[in-house]
């Protein structure tokens, strides 16, 4: 059954709240919220438009000819962008992940590249499902980016075709991880969304592919993101049946985790081939260590990926705000954060209307 598309003057409203007055004095320095979170990362979504239809993220049945996508004058530009990276770097945000929708189909990408890997201590990194990193991968190595992950769910090319929904080999998602590797932008991360009775047999053809090739193959549990991919509990596989599918054919151990509040838990495999990760937001709620803001296509501030509602910086700036008013925002809006819905999720609670992944970004 076809899902109702939400007209997108009233998606608007859903997605923002008012901002808090930007008359209060700004926080200095680095911001804590109030759990005792840090914010040291930034999720910038540059498009909410994608090339794949992936079924759990873009499903065609609301993200179809019907679906109105924001006009161009409704993204944040690039000088905007910047701006409000460099007032989150001055707030202790030490790394930028570029997401969308599909982030390389944003004309020019390299150029926001090369601006934001001018802030000082900031390392810029990209998710991309990787069609068009032949195209792209030495110009945005040139610019100044740091890393890249690459989204890949199957290398079964009828399985993969189908959770992309756009009839995409997978041949032109290596092609992509080649093209990386070649620019230097290896090693790379390999995210993996694992949904069962759909690709959750190719947990360990995808574990013997990367083995050994010095990319960190990561695998994801399903998540309840939005309110359009038919989420259930019964779809998601959890972490730790992945890890033992995987140890039991090729041995694992634990490893410690790179920083504090990494999201995901390292394994390696015992005879030297590498390391995987298991990314557990519904089994393992790692809420308590999050120190993720999200930035969205227009300019909306979100402080959780499960967030119902938006904070409209946007507005703000193109009022003229200075970055001392902006600072205060931001800082205002962080301090009062209390999210933590992973580790509150229930039935009723992933029933709930969310902002979609392809507006905010993984």
């Amino acid at each position: 059954m076809n899902q109702k598309v939400i007209p997108l003057a009233d998606e608007r409203q859903l997605r923002q709240q008012p901002v808090v007055p930007a008359e209060l004095p700004p926080p200095s320095g680095r911001l804590v919220d109030s759990r005792g979170r840090a914010v040291k990362d930034l999720r910038i979504s540059v498009t909410d438009r994608c090339n794949f239809r992936c079924v759990y993220c873009m499903p065609k049945a609301v993200f179809n000819d019907d679906y109105r996508f924001l006009p161009r004058q409704s993204l944040l530009s690039f000088e905007e962008i910047t701006r409000l990276a460099r007032i989150f770097a001055a707030h202790g945000v030490s790394k930028i992940r570029l997401t969308g929708g599909e982030p390389l189909l944003r004309r020019n990408l390299e150029r926001l590249v090369a601006s934001l890997a001018e802030i000082p201590g900031m390392e810029v990194t990209l998710t991309t499902n990787g069609v068009l990193l032949p195209k792209k991968a030495a110009a945005l190595k040139a610019a100044g980016l740091a890393r890249v992950t690459v989204s890949l769910d199957s290398l079964d090319d009828a399985t993969f075709r189908a959770m992309n929904d756009m009839d995409v080999p997978v041949s032109d998602v290596l092609a992509g991880i080649a093209a990386a590797e070649a620019a230097g932008l290896a090693p790379l991360k390999v995210n993996m969304v694992v949904k069962r009775g759909l690709n959750d047999h190719e947990i360990i053809p995808m574990a013997r592919h990367f083995r050994g090739s010095g990319h960190i193959l990561r695998f994801i549990e399903f998540m309840d993101v939005g309110s359009s991919n038919g989420w259930r509990m019964d779809d998601v596989v959890p972490s730790a049946e992945v890890v033992r599918r995987i140890h039991e054919a090729l041995p694992l151990e634990a490893i410690d985790p790179n920083y504090p509040g990494e999201v995901a838990e390292r394994w390696r495999y015992t005879d030297g081939g590498g390391e995987i990760g298991v990314i557990s937001s519904v089994t393992q709620a790692f809420c308590s260590t999050c120190t993720r803001a999200r930035l969205s296509t227009e300019g909306s501030l979100y402080t959780c990926l499960f967030a119902q509602q938006g904070h409209d910086l946007q507005t703000l700036l193109r009022q003229g705000r200075s970055d001392a008013e902006l600072s205060a925002v931001i800082g205002r809006l962080w301090q009062q954060r209390g999210d933590r819905y992973s580790e509150i999720r229930t039935a009723e609670t992933a029933a709930l209307r969310k902002i979609e992944m392809s507006y905010i970004g993984g």
